[in-house]
């Protein structure tokens, strides 16, 4: 793992929300919100028109390769309430949380139930931030 995420000020802003909210109404997320938040931790903050275009920030669409199984896959990375549409991953699952800030090129590696899963982040479809949308 790197040493460095990238998180743009307005995404840290709403995960801490998300974070805080979440561990005020004891929710049952304990152990997925420790994780954010020590992502969170290491992040370098930097706005929305300074973020690079290669970097997964909140909304942004990937494709993602798994090293060990050579399958690639498209996510979206999304916050909780939105991750029941079709390929969004919420950032409180193990991998959403792990995507944050990673670039292309990157590989991510993080434990998950059954092991540890390596990604590669091989491309950013779609990022808001590059695509000029402000506040979502």
């Amino acid at each position: 793992m790197r040493n460095r995420i990238y998180v743009t000020q307005e995404d840290f802003d709403k995960l801490c929300r998300l974070v805080r909210g979440r561990r005020a109404g004891h929710s049952s997320d304990q152990g997925y919100l420790d994780m954010l938040e020590q992502e969170l931790d290491r992040a370098e903050i930097v706005d929305n028109h300074s973020v690079p275009p290669d970097v997964i920030t909140m909304n942004s669409e990937v494709r993602l390769k798994d090293l060990d199984s050579e399958d690639v896959k498209a996510y979206k990375l999304v916050f909780p309430n939105q991750s029941r549409a079709e390929n969004c991953i919420s950032i409180l699952a193990p991998i959403g949380t792990a995507m944050l800030g990673y670039r292309v090129g990157d590989v991510i590696e993080w434990p998950v139930p059954k092991g540890i899963r390596r990604l590669k982040v091989l491309e950013v479809v779609y990022q808001p931030e590059g695509a000029g949308v402000g506040a979502r």
